[in-house]
């Protein structure tokens, strides 16, 4: 089945959905106008059924066109700003055959893409927009960014943007149809099966496209060019989502965040164990699903072999020379990931203190001052110091603190008073200058002493927390860190305790 004919049949289909739809409102006003002619109770269930379910079908259309267009990503550079990149576009595009893009985006993302917006179903074309991944940019050569680059613009060259403008729509349009359905499970079923047909045949379309524009990028950087940037591409966003959801994901914590996020990007990638961990993580087989949008790395890699390769200059030039300055474009970019409130509140530190006060917010601030608040609370203490924890479990009441715990908003479960005495005690050691957070591109931060030595005190948080005899040993030993036996936590101070 050729791509324009798998194109047609989505057109089809996408028609056919509205047609469906057609048929269900105009079932319904039939039943209404004939029950108001000559009613029969027999109709009245199939009447009701029938006009809630049109109901829902033109409520969800109206909700699908009514939304609007996002705030664009990234930040867009003129000719101005990236005189090199936009030339370095613009003659891909003459040697594509297509007009280029009316605008260039740079953003945070592991990848490169095309639109359009488009009007009469993809027939007149009205904007153009690149999206170019700074990350990406981090990692691929002059070399695989043309590559790349071209076979974005290959999917212009095609009149790929313009059939997936309206396909795109008709896929919201179905999956919004079907998630309103959810009261009339009949006719959801129905239109979920008419999706799933829609969505493997419009993904087919997408995937047959996505070789046929690495045919393009072939043509224009290369097939070594193009195999290499997939490799990287697919290593790269392991790596990515690795990055946002172990680093990135601690920014706002203590009230700072990162000053450099691609530099802290660019340290986890050049960090040998992971790049093993993520070489292995890249090497593993992927799942595939007739709803993919791509092919599988290992088909595109095949279908590039079979295509002729051309003679062509290599350039091995990292490529962000094809940025007039790296460090000024990634800040900007940067600046784009946060919010106008972030931007204001939120302090810009290195990854080092991020990481040694933050953790401490996130991980050791609240059990601390939690602990010392639910131990004044269990023995009738005036003010909150954590000796009142401690002398709560020397009198057999860790029952009591847990309760407390529980009212602080912690969560039930075996071993909480272990967890919560764990982490106090852990921020007991780093706010008396004993320990601290300390930054791993390599895995996890590590809590260390100033020896270098891992501090490790969850077991004995959990000897504590069952034995009531343990309690003077931690005593001595916190009095021996340096820790009165009347310390307040600074956080605890705002808490009011009841008196008993």
């Amino acid at each position: 089945m050729t791509t324009a004919f798998r194109a047609v049949l989505a057109f089809c289909l996408l028609a056919g959905f509205y047609v469906l739809v057609g048929v269900i409102v105009a079932a319904a006003v039939a039943l209404d106008v004939l029950l108001i002619i000559d009613f029969r109770v027999t109709l009245v269930k199939f009447a009701v059924v029938t006009t809630l379910a049109a109901g829902a079908l033109i409520r969800a259309l109206i909700m699908v066109s009514r939304r609007q267009e996002g705030e664009q990503p990234g930040v867009a550079v003129t000719r101005e700003h990236e005189p090199v990149l936009w030339q370095t576009v613009e003659d891909l595009a003459r040697r594509v055959r297509t007009a280029p893009p009316d605008e260039i985006r740079l953003v945070p993302e592991v990848n490169a893409a095309v639109a359009e917006e488009t009007r009469f179903l993809g027939l007149k074309a009205v904007r153009r927009r690149m999206y170019v991944g700074l990350p990406l940019m981090q990692t691929l050569t002059v070399d695989e960014m043309r590559a790349v680059l071209g076979h974005e613009l290959g999917h212009y060259s095609g009149a790929h943007t313009r059939l997936g403008a309206p396909v795109y729509r008709g896929r919201v349009s179905l999956l919004a149809t079907v998630q309103g359905l959810d009261r009339h499970p009949f006719v959801q079923r129905l239109f979920t099966w008419y999706a799933k047909l829609y969505l493997r045949v419009s993904q087919a379309v997408s995937r047959r496209q996505e070789l046929e524009a690495d045919a393009f990028a072939v043509a224009i950087g290369g097939r070594q060019a193009m195999a290499e940037a997939l490799r990287k591409i697919h290593y790269t966003a392991a790596a990515w989502d690795l990055y946002t959801g172990g680093y990135l994901s601690m920014a706002g914590a203590g009230g700072f965040r990162p000053a450099a996020v691609f530099g802290g990007f660019q340290s986890l990638l050049n960090d040998p164990s992971r790049q093993a961990e993520l070489a292995e993580l890249a090497a593993r087989p992927e799942e595939t699903s007739p709803y993919d949008s791509h092919p599988s790395l290992a088909e595109r890699l095949a279908a590039l072999e079979r295509l002729p390769e051309p003679e062509l200059v290599p350039d091995p030039r990292p490529a962000l020379t094809l940025l007039r300055d790296a460090d000024v474009a990634a800040g900007a970019v940067e600046e784009s990931l946060w919010t106008p409130e972030a931007l204001t509140v939120l302090r810009p530190v290195s990854w080092d203190e991020l990481v040694s006060k933050g953790l401490y917010e996130v991980r050791n601030a609240e059990a601390l001052r939690d602990l010392a608040v639910a131990g004044a609370r269990v023995v009738g203490a005036s003010r909150p110091y954590v000796d009142a924890a401690f002398e709560a479990i020397a009198r057999g009441r860790q029952g009591e603190l847990e309760e407390r715990l529980r009212e602080l908003g912690w969560e039930p479960g075996e071993g909480l008073l272990a967890r919560v005495l764990g982490a106090a005690l852990e921020g007991l050691l780093i706010s008396h200058g004993q320990a601290r957070w300390t930054l791993s591109w390599s895995g996890p931060a590590r809590l260390l002493y100033d020896d270098g030595e891992e501090v490790a005190l969850m077991e004995y948080a959990a000897a504590v927390a069952a034995d009531s005899r343990a309690v003077g040993g931690l005593r001595a030993w916190l009095g021996d860190q340096g820790v009165r036996h009347d310390y307040v936590p600074s956080e605890a101070e705002q808490v009011a305790v009841p008196a008993s």
